[in-house]
């Protein structure tokens, strides 16, 4: 069977691509994926937040010794600069550690939460070596005050296609309101895909305490509908790669997202709940379905399932439930 695939311009062994996770953020846990049929891996992300959060730190720490004046107020900018650049570093020689190690494509994650100038880290990821840029785009649907998201992304879009010539690619969230538009809209941009979508932070009530706690941190296997159904529609529309992510659990739910239209999947909850074997039963699962259909690649059934070849597109397009199916109101 011809697994291979096209994502982001690279040419996949298969579409299964492990996206960042504590399991990417190492060498030798790379190479693990790689022997076990992983395409492609997506680092663990550098997290801008945690960068900001790191310089607030060592600033406090600075003034509480005494070390920050305000005639020497060159200290605050040595200091942001100063854990800028150990951040990068670490992350740059990730890159070329792992490029060094495995042949399979390394795709390298920023977490954002601006646009603002720490983006000049997209060049030195390049030059280090990774094959593709992810931007996980972490802006909060929570937020009272009236933002224009996607003129927020684009803004991002823009500086970083700027600073790399890499195929970047935006892992997006599903809080949009006009959600085809705006992933039309972000296709057009000039990236070369998208990842649909980010599994967002997951909170819960701990009733006894009656407290907020941490809720279930892996996805579940249901949770891969929502990403077939806007792939479904829009897969044959957008002008990138389009990649499926949250709930791929199965090689079934890999299959639909293919007949969808999808380029590739992206993997984690599976490989901490099952362990990262599971992406050879995965990969398994995948060509006995193929063989027993009698397709010979991956492209012979990509799409035949998407809103323009089936006989049914209104079954993506409901927004609610028939009222007289089963009764149900």
């Amino acid at each position: 069977m011809d697994l291979t695939t096209k994502y982001l311009g690279l040419t996949l062994k298969n579409p299964i691509v492990v996206g960042s996770c504590g399991l990417t953020s190492s060498v030798s846990e790379i190479k693990k994926l790689e022997k076990q049929g992983a395409a492609a891996v997506v680092l663990k992300s550098i997290f801008e937040e945690e960068i900001l959060m790191d310089v607030e730190n060592q600033l406090r720490e600075a003034r509480e010794n005494g070390f920050i004046y305000d005639k020497y107020s060159e200290t605050l900018d040595y200091i942001d600069v100063h854990v800028k650049e150990d951040h990068l570093d670490e992350y740059i020689q990730l890159i070329k550690a792992a490029k060094k190690e495995v042949l399979i494509p390394i795709i390298a994650s920023i977490n954002c939460v601006s646009s603002s100038v720490w983006t000049h880290f997209a060049s030195h990821i390049e030059e280090a070596g990774a094959d593709g840029l992810e931007l996980n785009i972490s802006l909060n649907p929570s937020d009272l005050v009236t933002r224009d998201f996607e003129q927020s992304i684009k803004v991002i879009i823009h500086k970083v296609l700027a600073q790399v010539t890499v195929p970047v690619t935006i892992k997006l969230n599903n809080s949009f309101t006009h959600m085809a538009k705006t992933i039309l809209d972000l296709s057009q941009t000039g990236i070369s895909g998208l990842v649909l979508f980010n599994r967002a932070y997951m909170p819960d009530i701990d009733i006894n305490t009656m407290e907020a706690v941490q809720g279930k941190s892996f996805s579940s296997p249901n949770d891969f509908v929502e990403s077939m159904r806007w792939i479904a529609l829009l897969s044959d529309k957008v002008n990138c790669s389009l990649a499926a992510a949250k709930g791929i659990h199965t090689h079934e739910a890999i299959i639909k997202q293919i007949l969808a239209g999808a380029d590739a999947v992206q993997i984690v909850s599976v490989l901490y709940e099952n362990g990262i074997e599971s992406i050879n039963g995965l990969l398994s699962g995948l060509e006995k379905w193929m063989q027993e259909k009698g397709f010979s690649s991956l492209e012979k059934f990509k799409g035949k399932a998407s809103s323009k070849n089936v006989g049914n597109p209104a079954v993506f397009e409901r927004i609610q439930f028939m009222k007289y199916f089963s009764g149900i109101h």
